[in-house]
């Protein structure tokens, strides 16, 4: 999509179904220009990974005379040490030291666009392009060392590489750095050169320590927030009070009189403050907070539990995405079995509020933001502020982890409305806590019914899944919309994006909703609820952790219908051989016994549940065991341990696929937990963390992970395997501690007692 990104707006008249760089399909408008540039991609040979929109070899891989060898990526560090995986998989394909590869990641103006930086998808798409690059860029150094050496290399020589150098039979060797200039790297990419096999692999498969740990436990200025430019203003901005309050009246006057106020910028319902100091920028943003004046509305749902069927009656766009039949299976049926789960809006609570610093220099803005899809972002940017693409460079820079649409791209656009006000001098504008709680994206509630018919034996003939929610992506970059929450404010407001659910087979709100294991009748049908009165877009896994949820609680609800152990009707159902190897590998971790009991003791009841998913249904397959314990008085959950078993196929550094593994499972306890996003009719509520309690360090579960290497099978995205498993183990081990089944999300401590008592 870069040629798309680099030509604008204008002349917009044609609309395709095209697949976007981030294995996305997407609907948008065509130039003629553009459509013609992709018909002409589309009659070249696919590349691997995410090359198809940049076949040129040096936008991928660049090697210096001092042998330095630079790796581009649109694909950025969000705290996953994707950094540190791209840069082994190079050096272990090129056969150089790790310290001799220097990444470039997330700039506009330097790398690839590779869409955002989500679904567990960089190691399919940049990691498999790059190991290409490499692949190809040594085969190139090969090439000229071959021509140097001329007559003085027998036809029949084979030359390999070690260490940064071109090796020849005699000892002789020729640094990377002298072959660079004779090398053509300035071609397109061919693939011809195949990537090295298994047994020459040096670095692939072997645990590496991560490149960005030792900076940030030690308090480098390494993050976004730590920028600091000549002559930078702090900036802050007021919100409304409301999603949908608009501003009557601001006094200035006594925020202009403050000591260091550069400039107020008051757009529409918009409001800015730039000074020289950041305490400056707060005093000053108060000041303007304490005199305007607002008229607000209540447009909010209903925060009880009439939210569920509420959803359930608004207007949806109903698609049924996967049908299977056989009516002499269903003839068998003589049990019918229904329930109903649901999951509240829920927010990323990234630990570091968002920031952002933005320049404006001869009408043209740079912007460092901690996005996930710089390219994305930049197009809203060129948007709302009416500059071609190429007037605008967004550079990511490492911000407070969130793994979803946060604010990251809307600071970016509050700094860069406020920057336009202050000449060359860039701003550096930091959101508070009480704006990331208020204003960022929720994740959608969901309502999802299931029903299923058994058997005589057992067997699931029938099989259904309902999901109700709003969409899971309303990030930038959409032309039919902007979706940065400043242009919504302005006096002349941008209009947002319309709502739309991502496609199978990765999908949406119905990501995870159709079920690996196998029966004869199903029926999956996503109900998108287009109308959105809470902001909502993409957190973590989508629809995964929802639909992983339900559909695997609802395996133990069947199981146990069917008088049978939960894994051996999980197994009597599954036929891919990879999923099973998981199931039975965890189960062996923990050592699962068939029919064991619950036990309580002091009033804690323990128990233990399992749950499996195979994430999109095309990534990292993942079977997890967890073990509660519940305080029957007080109704607090505990998970003392937790058990997980992964197969990703080709494993590049089993300490980042393991590290991943276990941060999902430690989000998922918290939002399984705890975690749910407090409003009333007219405001969201949280403004502190004592309004958005979080699992703290002291409840984390002790974590055991063994991963199946399959170094021959490519690789597949791990980081939001386990947030829907981990859900279901737990809630499946409540059921099993207590006899009672929990089918809401989350477990709160006066959910547990109300069904306890």
């Amino acid at each position: 999509m870069k040629a798309r990104a680099s030509l604008g707006g204008r002349g917009l008249h044609r609309r395709r179904l095209v697949q976007g760089a981030a294995g996305i399909a997407v609907s948008f408008a065509l130039t003629p220009l553009a459509a013609q540039v992709m018909a002409q991609t589309a009659t070249l040979t696919p590349l691997p990974g995410s090359m198809n929109t940049y076949r040129r070899l040096q936008g991928w891989l660049q090697v210096g005379a001092d042998g330095l060898v630079t790796i581009f990526s649109g694909k950025v560090e969000l705290g996953q040490g994707i950094a540190t995986a791209l840069i082994q998989i190079v050096a272990d394909e090129l056969d150089v030291p790790m310290d001799r590869v220097r990444l470039v990641s997330g700039d506009t103006a330097r790398s690839p666009n590779e869409g955002v930086t989500a679904g567990s998808l960089s190691i399919e798409q940049s990691g498999v392009a790059l190991r290409h690059a490499a692949a190809e860029a040594r085969a190139l150094l090969i090439a000229a060392a071959r021509e140097r050496l001329g007559n003085r290399l027998p036809a029949e020589a084979i030359l390999g590489t070690a260490d940064g150098f071109v090796t020849a039979p005699g000892g002789e060797r020729m640094a990377y750095g002298e072959l660079a200039s004779s090398a053509r790297l300035e071609r397109d990419i061919t693939t011809v050169p195949r990537p090295k096999p298994v047994a020459a692999r040096t670095l692939i498969g072997r645990p590496v320590e991560r490149i960005d740990i030792p900076g940030k436990v030690t308090g480098a200025a390494m993050y976004v927030q730590d920028i600091r430019l000549p002559g930078m203003l702090h900036g802050r901005v007021v919100r409304p009070p409301s999603p949908r309050a608009r501003l009557i009246s601001l006094d200035e006057s006594s925020a202009r009189a403050l000591p260091g106020v550069v400039s107020i910028v008051r757009d529409g319902s918009f409001i800015a403050v730039a000074a020289e100091r950041e305490e400056q920028a707060i005093a000053a943003a108060t000041a303007l907070r304490s005199s305007a004046r607002w008229d607000e509305k209540a447009t909010l749902p209903a925060a009880d539990a009439t939210l569920f069927s509420g959803m359930k009656a608004l207007r949806s766009e109903d698609t049924v995405v996967s049908r299977k039949t056989d009516g002499a299976a269903l003839a068998r049926a003589t049990r019918q079995v229904q329930a109903e789960y649901t999951r509240a809006f829920q927010i990323h609570a990234s630990i570091g509020p968002s920031c952002a610093v933005a320049q404006w220099e001869a009408g043209k803005l740079t912007v460092w933001s901690h996005v996930q899809g710089p390219f994305q972002q930049r197009a809203d940017l060129a948007m709302t502020f009416g500059l071609p693409a190429a007037d605008v460079r967004v550079i990511h820079r490492d911000g407070a982890g969130c793994y979803g649409h946060n604010g990251a791209d809307d600071v970016g656009l509050d700094a860069a409305l406020l920057a336009r006000t202050t000449g060359a001098r860039p701003v550096r504008l930091q959101w508070s806590r009480e704006d990331e709680f208020q204003w960022e994206p929720c994740g959608s509630a969901m309502v999802i019914g299931m029903r299923a018919a058994l058997d005589a034996d057992g067997q699931v003939v029938d099989w259904g899944h309902d999901v109700w929610s709003h969409t899971h992506s309303m990030r930038p970059g959409d032309p039919d919309g902007d979706n940065l929450l400043a242009s919504w404010h302005l006096a002349t407001p941008r209009r947002e994006s319309p709502a739309r659910n991502l496609p199978q087979p990765a999908g949406g709100s119905d990501r995870n909703a159709i079920p690996l294991y196998d029966f004869a009748n199903q029926t999956v049908t996503n109900h998108l609820i287009p109308e959105m009165p809470v902001r909502v877009s993409a957190l973590r896994t989508l629809g995964a952790y929802a639909n992983v949820f339900a559909l695997e609680s609802f395996m133990d609800e069947l199981a146990l219908v069917a008088g049978a152990d939960p894994v051996a009707f999980r197994l009597r159902h599954m036929k891919d051989p990879r999923a099973r190897a998981v199931i039975e590998k965890v189960v062996a971790m923990a050592g699962w016994k068939p029919g064991a009991a619950p036990t309580t003791s002091g009033g804690i009841s323990r128990g233990y549940g399992l749950a499996f998913a195979k994430y999109k249904n095309l990534a990292v397959y993942t079977a997890v065991i967890a073990q509660v314990s519940v305080e029957r008085a007080t109704g607090v959950v505990k998970v003392p341990r937790a058990w997980c078993a992964a197969d990703a196929g080709m494993i590049i550094n089993p300490d980042g696929f393991a590290n991943q593994m276990e941060g999902g499972m430690i989000q998922s306890a918290s939002w399984t937990l705890l975690e749910a996003a407090p409003y009333d009719r007219t405001r969201m509520l949280a403004r502190a963390w004592s309004d958005y309690p979080i699992l703290r360090f002291s409840d984390v579960p002790r974590i055991q992970i063994e991963l199946i290497d399959r170094p021959e099978e490519p690789p597949k995205g791990v980081g939001e395997g386990t947030q829907g498993p981990m859900a279901a183990a737990i809630g499946n081990a409540f059921a099993h501690a207590t006899g009672v089944r929990l089918r809401h999300l989350p477990l709160t401590a006066a959910r547990v007692k109300a069904a306890l008592a």
